[in-house]
C-alpha cells in the first residue's frame, strides 16, 4: 500500500461527521507504519478501544471506514476465523466489526458486519509478519491470500457504499 496522510486518511472516511474524523486517533508509531506489507490500514483507537478503523486503495481513490465492536468476552479454547484474511485465530482474537452504512442509509441506523482480526493486522498475519497461536490450515502463497483479502475487502466497502 501506498502510504497516506493524516489528512487523507481523515477526508476518506465515509461513514463519519468530519467532527468524528477530526477527533480520530492515528495508529501508534504512525510515521513508522510498514507500508509495503500493508493491503489496508486497519487500527484500533487508543483513546477509544471498541472502535476502529479500516483504509483502503480502491480504484476509486481512498475509502476509510469506521467501525466499532464491543468488548471481548473471556478468552476461550475454540478458534474463530477473520472473514477477511481467512487466518485462525482464539475467538477472542476475532471480532464481530459493524460499521455504520454509508449516507442517509447510515443516519437511520443501518448497519454491515463483519468477523475480523481483533487486531485489524489482517495483512501482517498473511504474510508471516505477526505470529498466530493457533494453527493454521491455509496452504496458499501470501500473494493469493492477499489477492482473497482485497476481493473480500472490497465486497464489504461495497456493502458499506450501498
Amino acid at each position: 500500500m501506498e502510504p497516506l496522510s493524516a489528512d487523507e486518511i481523515r477526508r476518506s472516511l465515509v461513514n463519519s461527521t468530519k467532527s468524528q474524523a477530526k477527533a480520530m486517533a492515528l495508529p501508534s508509531r504512525f510515521t513508522e507504519l510498514p507500508w509495503e506489507s500493508l493491503d489496508f490500514l486497519g487500527w484500533r483507537d487508543a483513546k477509544a478501544p471498541n472502535r476502529g478503523y479500516l483504509v483502503v486503495r480502491r480504484d476509486a481513490g481512498v475509502t476509510g471506514i469506521a467501525v466499532s465492536t464491543q468488548a471481548s468476552g473471556k478468552a476461550r479454547r475454540f478458534a474463530g476465523l477473520c472473514d477477511l484474511c481467512n487466518t485462525a485465530h482464539h475467538v477472542s482474537d476475532v471480532a464481530l466489526f459493524a460499521a455504520r452504512r454509508a449516507g442517509s442509509a447510515g443516519r437511520e441506523g443501518n448497519t454491515v458486519g463483519m468477523y475480523i482480526c481483533a487486531d485489524l493486522a489482517c495483512s501482517l498475519y498473511i504474510r508471516g509478519l505477526r505470529e498466530l497461536d493457533v494453527p493454521q490450515g491455509e496452504t496458499a502463497t501470501p500473494e493469493v491470500r492477499a489477492d482473497r483479502l482485497a476481493t473480500r475487502l472490497e465486497s464489504f466497502v461495497q456493502r458499506v457504499l450501498a
